[in-house]
């Protein structure tokens, strides 16, 4: 039977096309559901508009199908709650450019 892991690695291989960074990182994923040899994936996308979302369903059903322990994958699309920056990983937000350097404690302002 398949794990969660390996799915969140196969996720991992799955890009949003305008953005350089997999669907797992960029919190698109909303659940996970294992039921013996179906998957089911319950995603949202970037924004509603976007014409992106048949080809992104279609790329995880690919890559999950072709693991021989599933039969079927399932793709939701969902758009409660919308998406949002927080969402994304500590390591998308840094390859984008959103996560801010800490200050320096020694840093005087006086």
């Amino acid at each position: 039977m398949i794990k969660k892991d390996q799915i969140i690695e196969i996720l991992e291989t799955c890009f949003d096309p305008e953005i350089p960074i997999d669907l797992w990182n960029l919190g698109l994923i909303y659940n996970i559901e294992i039921k013996e040899k179906v998957i089911n994936i319950l995603m949202t996308l970037t924004t509603p508009g976007c014409t992106m979302a048949e080809a992104i369903a279609q790329d995880i059903k690919d890559k999950l199908s072709s693991l021989e322990t599933i039969n079927n994958v399932n793709v939701e699309i969902t758009f409660d709650p919308i998406w949002e920056p927080s969402m994304m990983t500590d390591y998308a937000r840094e390859k984008l450019g959103f996560k801010l350097k800490e200050k320096e404690d020694d840093e005087n302002w006086e």
